[in-house]
């Protein structure tokens, strides 16, 4: 198994990357549909989150309201570290035993774990490569506003929210530049794949 780690901040074309690559072959584990399930009805984590935090925290239909512990977490830095300290765990947990099901399914299987966080949550994986995908801040903003319909204040707030450039770009193997056309990045991710594929071969 072969195993890649694929980050950049937000808007910064990670999932074109992605499904690229799984157009290839590829095995994506995505953190952020990770970090969903391990708090669907049912979980351990969301147990714990109602424990901590009160029943207000889940829906009449049993789901976890992000919006209340959203507000409620993000006001009190002691909230989010218990949150996290709940989440975090269960989410390394959950993505080993996907990193794990895919080297049995295939050993030779390339397997990239798209994780937004990977330098803020200091995530200890042994990745083979680390790709950051990397396009300028402004032009991030500029896609944010255009087509997530962000305000501009808004689209900002979030690109700084995250991890400088600087410190992306210092853990990274393979730099894929994005902040020009789509078949650009596509064309560079296609190559990263060649150059992964020979490297396993």
């Amino acid at each position: 198994m072969y195993l890649i780690g694929l980050t950049g901040g937000i808007a910064a074309g990670k999932s074109t990357i992605a499904a690229r690559l799984a157009s290839h072959g590829a095995v994506i584990i995505d953190a952020d549909q990770v970090a969903r399930e391990v708090v669907e009805p049912g979980t351990a984590a969301l147990e714990q989150i109602v424990q901590t935090f009160g029943p207000g925290m889940v829906r009449a239909d049993g789901t976890l309201n992000r919006a209340a512990l959203g507000s409620h977490v993000f006001q009190n830095a002691d909230a989010l570290s218990q949150l996290n300290q709940i989440v975090h765990p269960a989410v390394r947990r959950r993505t080993a035993q996907l990193i794990a099901r895919a080297s049995a399914v295939d050993p030779d299987a390339i397997v990239v774990y798209d994780v937004p966080l990977l330098v803020e949550a200091a995530i200890e994986i042994p990745f083979d490569l680390i790709v950051v995908a990397h396009a300028p801040a402004e032009t991030r903003v500029k896609r944010l506003v255009t087509l997530r319909g962000m305000s501009e204040a808004d689209a900002r707030a979030r690109v700084l929210a995250q991890a400088g450039d600087d410190q992306r770009l210092a853990v990274a193997d393979v730099v894929i530049d994005t902040g020009d056309t789509k078949q650009h990045t596509l064309t560079q991710t296609d190559e990263l794949w060649q150059r992964v594929r020979s490297r396993e071969g």
